[in-house]
């Protein structure tokens, strides 16, 4: 089993927070300057940056300053460590009722 143990603490440590998800639900959208994505939550600034900060250093996004605008990223692929903890995690009871289920599924369609 890969050790990717601090990349899962870091990303689950970055989405245990209410804001940060929604932030991550917006850019997963299109990216966004910084004061477009601070319209929706009722927040100072300087808040919003500390938490668009801990997912930065989370690898969950990225960001580019150009003159006095930041646009914020979601970054290619930064859950897919998620997915792959995720997938680590099934049983092997929930793989074998996959694999049923897919049986199940060509069988009933090579009848009809």
């Amino acid at each position: 089993m890969p050790n990717y143990r601090e990349e899962v603490d870091a990303v689950l440590k970055a989405l245990a927070d209410p804001t940060r998800r929604a932030v991550v639900e917006r850019l997963a959208k299109s990216p966004a300057v910084v004061s477009d994505l601070a319209i929706p939550f009722s927040m100072a600034l300087p808040s919003l940056l500390q938490h668009l900060r801990v997912l930065e250093d989370a690898a969950i996004i990225t960001s580019h300053k150009q003159g006095r605008v930041r646009t914020v990223t979601l970054r290619p692929g930064a859950l897919d460590v998620l997915h792959l903890w995720l997938g680590e995690q099934r049983t092997s009871a929930e793989r074998q009722a996959d694999r049923l289920g897919i049986h199940l599924s060509r069988t009933l369609s090579q009848e009809t």
